[in-house]
């Protein structure tokens, strides 16, 4: 069955213009999920996000989409990370760990992330006082 092909005016729909706020999902809920297509439902669930939200900013044919909920069609792997972006969890990624008998812990803490932003941000805000500090004197690079 082949999907509605999107009208010009559907084509003029724009994605996402709110932004989902980050949960933490117990991971019991997570490991409940029979498989990567109920952890999907629920990493877009728990998001707040409206469906239609997700799965225009991710660029699926709403028909698609539909089939993929239902469980007759598959996920395209490659907006797997694009998911977990826009809807602020790692819901799959848990999923898929656990089901293979892993444990995800993160490569960096949220204090050290902090950390790491904050310098990044100094060393920018630096070399552009740099560059209009030369500016000034008139030594332009």
């Amino acid at each position: 069955m082949k999907s509605k092909t999107l009208s010009s005016v559907a084509d003029l729909e724009l994605p996402l213009s709110r932004k989902a706020e980050p949960v933490d999902v117990p991971m019991a809920l997570v490991i409940k999920q029979a498989s990567l297509a109920g952890a999907i439902a629920l990493c877009v669930q728990v998001s707040g996000l409206d469906e239609k939200e997700v799965y225009l900013s991710l660029g699926i044919d709403a028909g698609h989409w539909t089939r993929i909920m239902k469980g007759d069609a598959h996920f395209p792997v490659n907006k797997l990370n694009d998911l977990c972006d826009l809807c602020c969890n790692e819901v799959p990624l848990i999923w898929w760990a656990n089901s293979r008998g892993y444990g995800l812990k993160p490569l960096e803490d949220e204090m050290h992330r902090r950390l790491r932003i904050e310098k990044e941000e100094r060393e920018r805000l630096s070399n552009e006082n740099a560059l209009l500090r030369n500016l000034l004197v008139g030594r332009a690079t």
